[in-house]
């Protein structure tokens, strides 16, 4: 069963949302050395309950908050999409060590990224 593992919050200054969130959540927050302005953020103890999430800078294509979901076969998991309704917004990628990526919306418009893991991607 594929479940929800990961979250985005677009930001149109990340440094200073990384600050907000450290100041209201406590959430430890780190710059990812990776092709895009991208800050990781951790929201608490691996052992317990709930995800991890990052920050990402705001562009027109990004104004809200996307969960991402863990799948096995991403191309598979694309096919199902189309054929179920949805659409592919932005197609396969790499993410560099860390696996594939897509985005899509489902039949109600809501925005969603996908994730196959894979670290020799990129």
């Amino acid at each position: 069963m594929a479940r929800v593992v990961h979250f985005e919050i677009p930001a149109d200054d990340p440094q200073r949302a990384s600050t907000f969130y450290k100041a209201v959540f406590g959430w430890d927050t780190q710059k990812w050395d990776g092709p895009m302005d991208y800050w990781m953020m951790m929201t608490g103890d691996q052992e317990a309950p709930g995800i991890n999430g990052g920050l990402v800078k705001k562009t027109d294509g990004n104004p809200i908050v996307v969960n991402t979901i863990d799948v096995e076969d991403l191309d598979a998991t694309i096919s199902k999409i189309e054929a179920n309704g949805g659409s592919i917004t932005v197609p396969k990628m790499p993410v560099p060590g860390v696996g594939w990526m897509a985005y899509f919306k489902d039949t109600e418009g809501n925005l969603h990224g996908i994730m196959q893991s894979d670290a020799s991607a990129g």
